[in-house]
């Protein structure tokens, strides 16, 4: 989180993205400020009209021409009005527009690590809800403030003109109001923020609850969702009336010390004006200069509001744009052009930042060559780190000891966009867009868009044995939906997998990227794999037997390092734990999210048969 900052110094934070639109932001300003004037202007031509039309003698000319000059006046704050939102509004939705990108490129850059920690609801309230505020205000809770304090201050100095002792009594309800000002913004700012940081929350229960319907729905637990989601909306909405009850408090504050002032001097005023010591054009124009003045005196509290939310907004949004990304390019990186493809950790040590104190490392010295164009299997027990030791090489997140090495130059040497375009990686928990299945395939891909686009895309389907998608409802153009979710785990995991060959890397990694593929079908991929991945150093996470026998040699891992590296035979042979980790491992997978979908009610048995079948397979091996 980010310190504690005042106002002045959190709005301050803008002044880099409003300077671009500053010179727009002060003609509005001007216009604004010019329709206030105009409105100020009225009551005088009202006194005028008064003192000098409608006494004995008075010319009626003299009624036409103030009514003119009223007319003109009206027109003219009219024109300044519009003309004000035609100055801030298109430089105002640019402002919120580029710091909208800058905040999501800023996402994209940051840490896995950073993203671990943050639910993605309070980042979209960030990016959509706070953004909206701050354009909002600049565009016009700024200028509004700032015209309407210099509206009263104006007022004011014309009321002390007109009768200085009548102007005195309202200037008398000023004091209370700073007082009680002081206070609002205090417990206003407070509980603003508390009011955004749960909305963010809600946001975050919400996607979840999107995103885990299937799990919702398969143990039975919307109601309980539901209830939580209630509990969380409850405590929302008071907060919202706390925040709605301060602010009609300070309105009413603002409205009826005023209103007091004005009824004090009506009384002062009669007597003043019965004694002769002000003119009856005077009084008029005295008590209308104060209607106009009430107005904006009114306004303060609703822009106050404002301008403290937007406070809160900007200080969420700067605890995102401050947030350090560890992981970055050197000033001077090391080209990786004729990359081979030779692979090296050297006493590889990792742990996450929030391990407790005391804790070994995840990764506790692991050291492991793979040759040029070598296929490596890595086994080991639930937990050992296997999977946390793949996301080093592509720097998702950076060793905390030790390094690792790409044809002898540190990862860490390499610009990240350079060593990302050498490292594929598909992962065992497939993450698809909502894009067509072309571009979620593409989307590792170097190739020129066009016939060699449509080469890769052919290929690396082919490969991932994902034939299926030439008969999705628009082929390689249908839109797989949001995290791919309409497909089935299986073909979710061949469109991964065909992403990372699409990219045709010099170093794959493959964490358990068949895990979900049903027999038949691993062993056709199985096949392809072994043609395309000659001359592809690979890195391969092994959770069954047969993806063992993909590799040249395995590793085996154990409480975070290497204890073994051989060929499969060498290692049944002399390693008891080997031959254990291989015993566990899953020889029959199913795809049961293609079970499930193919599976009426009355085909339940025959579920269970095949659950049970598993159960007893397993039983086997580990016998």
């Amino acid at each position: 989180m980010t310190k504690q900052t005042t106002l002045r110094e959190s709005l301050g934070r803008l002044y880099p993205h409003v300077k671009p639109i500053l010179p727009r932001l002060l003609l509005g300003l001007l216009c604004a400020l010019g329709a206030s004037l105009m409105a100020l202007a009225i009551p005088q031509v009202f006194r005028v009209l008064i003192n000098d039309a409608l006494t004995a003698g008075g010319a009626e000319s003299t009624v036409w021409i103030a009514s003119g000059v009223v007319l003109l006046l009206g027109i003219l704050e009219a024109t300044f009005v519009a003309l004000r939102r035609h100055f801030v509004i298109t430089p105002a939705t640019t402002v919120e527009t580029n710091m909208r990108t800058s905040f999501y490129r800023h996402l994209q850059n940051l840490t896995l690590e950073f993203h671990d920690r943050w639910g993605s609801g309070q980042l979209l309230s960030r990016a959509m809800t706070d953004l909206n505020l701050m354009r909002r205000w600049m565009a016009f809770g700024l200028i509004m403030l700032v015209v309407t304090s210099l509206t009263v201050v104006i007022g004011v100095v014309v009321m002390f003109l007109t009768s200085w002792a009548l102007a005195l009594i309202f200037l008398g309800a000023a004091l209370p109001l700073m007082i009680y000002g002081f206070r609002f913004r205090t417990s206003y700012s407070r509980v603003s923020r508390k009011s955004q940081d749960q909305a963010g929350d809600l946001a975050t229960t919400v996607e979840e609850s999107v995103h885990g319907i299937r799990v919702l729905k398969a143990f039975g637990r919307s109601r309980e969702a539901l209830d939580d989601f209630e509990e969380q909306a409850e405590e929302l909405r008071q907060t919202e009336i706390h925040k709605a009850r301060s602010l009609a408090n300070f309105s009413m504050i603002v409205t009826l010390l005023p209103e007091l002032a004005l009824g004090a001097s009506l009384v002062v005023g009669v007597l003043l004006a019965a004694g002769g010591d002000v003119s009856i054009g005077a009084l008029v124009a005295f008590f209308a200069t104060a209607a106009v003045v009430a107005g904006p005196v009114e306004f303060i509290g609703p822009l106050l509001a404002m301008t403290f939310a937007a406070k809160t907004a900007i200080d969420r949004h700067y605890e995102v744009m401050e947030a350090e990304n560890t992981i970055t390019s050197p000033a001077e990186p090391v080209r990786l052009d004729q990359a081979r493809g030779e692979v090296v950790l050297d006493d590889v040590h990792f742990r996450y930042p929030d391990s407790p104190e005391g804790t070994r490392d995840v990764l506790d010295g692991v050291d492991l060559r793979l040759e040029a164009g070598e296929t490596m299997a890595l086994v080991g027990v639930t937990g050992c780190g296997k999977s946390t030791l793949l996301q080093l090489l592509p720097r998702l997140y950076d060793v905390t000891g030790g390094s690792i090495r790409i044809d002898g130059t540190d990862v860490r040497l390499v610009s990240l966009d350079d060593l990302r375009t050498h490292v594929a990686v598909a992962f065992e928990d497939t993450t698809l867009f909502s894009n067509s299945v072309r571009e979620n395939v593409l989307m590792g891909s170097r190739a020129a868009p066009g016939a060699e686009a449509e080469r890769a895309v052919e290929e690396a389907l082919d490969v991932a044995q994902a034939h299926f998608a030439y008969s999705l409802p628009q082929g390689l153009d249908t839109l797989i939906g949001e995290e791919g979710l309409s497909l089935s785990g299986g073909q979710r995991q061949r469109i991964a997998l065909a992403r990372a060959i699409a990219a045709k890397p010099q170093v794959l990694v493959l964490d358990d990227p068949l895990s979900a593929l049903d027999v038949n079908t691993e062993e056709l991929v199985e096949q392809r794999l072994r043609e395309v991945l000659h001359g592809t150093t690979t890195l391969i996470v092994a959770h069954r037997p047969s993806t063992v026998a993909l590799a040249d040699r395995v590793a085996l891992m154990r409480d975070g390092r290497i204890a073994d590296v051989g060929t499969h035979p060498e290692l049944l042979a002399r390693s008891s734990h080997y031959r254990y980790v291989i015993a566990s491992l899953d020889e029959h997978p199913v795809d049961l999210d293609t079970v499930l979908e193919d599976t009426g009610p009355d085909e339940t048995g025959r579920n269970e048969s095949v659950q049970s079948g598993s159960a007893r397979n397993d039983e086997e091996a580990l016998a």
